[in-house]
């Protein structure tokens, strides 16, 4: 009797690979994010855009393996979609902040300066020492940024774990939170959604919407973050911290 050739069991990641692999080979971007993602390749900032990994109200992260230009072997693109519609809730983020201009009527025009937005903040955040992505590169609707994760796996969210020093973590954050105040920047929308978890040290991400402290909203946005923060280690760990004193910790000296 002829012996059964034994096949080798693919992991469920791998055929998660595959399958994503294949959404991007198969035409799941529009033609013009395709011409716009090509400058990312001409300017050496990727080499392959491999798969999804995330996908938010606005916009779809992939992983892609690095060009010659990136020292790490994996970068996080950042695909915003234009035809979203919730896009409109977030004009409040950028009327009011003074280095953005009047936007020109049109979706595409408004999520290009949302995008922009982000790169900006970024670049903010880095120089301020925050835990972070580095920004690499936008072009429309498309951002490239640093992958924090191990090879090309992304850290997983905060909320996902369980913290194994989680006063150490919230320190971190807290101390990162001033940073980005004491350069004229707040996040704006802070959550256990928005902080990834690499070796024990938190990263925030999601810079779209933030503003700086010229915006007319800024101090409130500041309190909003404080709060969730604070409730969400509050509730998950027993924690307790003082809004008052932590809002005067991120705000003094400025």
């Amino acid at each position: 009797m002829a012996q059964r050739r034994s096949k080798k069991k693919r992991s469920g990641r791998e055929d998660f690979m595959l399958k994503e692999q294949s959404k991007v080979e198969g035409g799941m971007l529009d033609e013009k994010t395709i011409m716009r993602l090509g400058k990312f390749f001409t300017h050496n900032i990727i080499s392959r855009l491999m798969y999804m990994v995330g996908r938010g109200k606005e916009a779809d992260t992939y992983i892609a393996q690095s060009g010659l230009d990136i020292k790490k072997g994996y970068v996080a693109v950042k695909i915003f979609r234009i035809e979203t519609s919730s896009f409109g809730a977030r004009i409040d983020y950028i009327d009011g902040d003074p280095r953005f201009g009047k936007i020109k009527p049109g979706m595409f025009n408004l999520v290009n300066e949302w995008c922009k937005k982000e790169f900006s903040n970024l670049k903010i955040a880095n120089e301020a020492k925050v835990h972070c992505p580095k920004p690499y590169m936008f072009n429309g609707n498309i951002l490239a940024m640093e992958m924090i994760g191990e090879d090309d796996v992304p850290a997983p969210q905060m909320r996902k774990i369980d913290l194994e020093e989680p006063d150490k973590v919230l320190d971190i954050v807290l101390g990162d939170m001033r940073k980005m105040y004491q350069n004229n920047l707040v996040h704006a929308d802070m959550s256990e959604y928005n902080i990834l978890i690499k070796g024990g040290t938190p990263y925030i991400i999601d810079f779209g919407q933030a503003v700086v402290l010229g915006h007319p909203n800024a101090e409130q946005f500041l309190k909003r973050d404080v709060k969730n923060i604070l409730y969400y280690f509050y509730r998950k760990y027993g924690i307790e911290r003082s809004q008052i004193q932590v809002m005067e910790y991120i705000t003094k000296g400025k």
